[in-house]
């Protein structure tokens, strides 16, 4: 029962952020400037720094060597719930300025605010270096695949890529820059200065807090009587809180994933839409507002899957 209320708190405080950025523009405090600015940060320090402060400050160097497996299983999972996700899109014919974000908010996950305080609340402190392999795999997915998916929906570049290009483009990402920067000091074991380390965990702390700010001063925009369940958005909810999570327990069993590592992996799969797919629908001129929408559905639809799957998991 612990387990369940947990969940519930932590999909509350989601949903009080949110009305935190809603509330900043119905009072004038936020407006598209500033939206414009959060959204800037966000995608070229913040993420960057909260990959390499989440990998320095959770992992061990011995933590990489025996987890190849386990963040391969993960890795795979994700990329066949995107394919699964993008099959679905051309299926129900999602127009182009959504057919990326539909794909990235299917196959994407919450898989840090919602994924530590729900795993550290249900296993235990025990399961964070578990938390970081699979946020590890999925990050290096959401920085470069998810964000080109959506810059692709977009209507402000991105479009018209060679094979080569592609992949260059999402190599020099500063998000997965980030991810990479922070494997290779864990590798060398090294760890940056202790200043710079410590404006990377601040400035890595702005992440969510300031992504739902964001999703909540779209809703404003939107508006709350615009807010509806569009076209779409059932089958994401379906995909993204019960297929998903099946997809990864599966490949958990195909690596050999088992016990702790397993319901983490699981857990970290069923959480919602993560919100920087919003911010990244808003920087590419993709469909901002369906994204915003979804995120918060998604939230309000965890209210009950993730306490149903806190009790199914024990």
């Amino acid at each position: 029962m612990a387990g369940f209320l947990n969940a519930v708190s932590a999909c509350v405080v989601l949903l009080l952020l949110m009305s935190v950025g809603y509330f900043m523009g119905r009072l004038g405090w936020m407006t598209p400037r500033e939206k414009k600015f959060v959204s800037t940060f966000i995608m070229n320090f913040a993420v960057p720094c909260n990959c390499i402060a989440g990998l320095l400050n959770n992992l061990k160097r011995s933590d990489l060597a025996g987890a190849g497996v386990m963040v391969a299983g993960a890795f795979l999972s994700v990329v066949v719930s995107l394919l699964l996700s993008a099959g679905l899109a051309s299926l129900l014919r999602v127009p182009r300025k959504r057919w990326g974000v539909f794909v990235a908010m299917a196959g994407f996950s919450n898989t840090l605010f919602i994924g530590i305080p729900v795993c550290t609340q249900l296993f235990g402190e025990e399961c964070l270096p578990y938390v970081m392999l699979y946020y590890m795999g999925h990050t290096m997915l959401l920085q470069s695949v998810g964000v080109i998916l959506v810059e692709r929906s977009g209507d402000r570049g991105g479009a018209g890529l060679s094979p080569l290009g592609f992949l260059k483009d999402a190599l020099l990402k500063p998000p997965i820059l980030g991810v990479f920067a922070g494997v290779a000091l864990l590798l060398l074991g090294l760890r940056l200065p202790e200043p710079l380390m410590r404006a990377a965990e601040y400035i890595s702390d702005s992440v969510t807090p300031l992504a739902l700010l964001y999703c909540g001063f779209i809703v404003y925009e939107i508006g709350l009587k615009n807010l509806r369940l569009m076209r779409g958005h059932g089958a994401i909810m379906v995909f993204r809180l019960v297929l998903a999570p099946v997809v990864c327990a599966l490949f958990c069993r195909l690596f050999g994933v088992t016990g702790l590592a397993r319901k983490v992996f699981v857990v970290e799969s069923a959480l919602p839409v993560v919100s920087q797919v919003t911010v990244m629908a808003g920087a590419y001129g993709a469909d901002e507002e369906y994204a915003a929408s979804g995120a918060y559905i998604s939230i309000l639809c965890s209210l009950v899957s993730l306490p149903v799957l806190m009790l199914i998991l024990g």
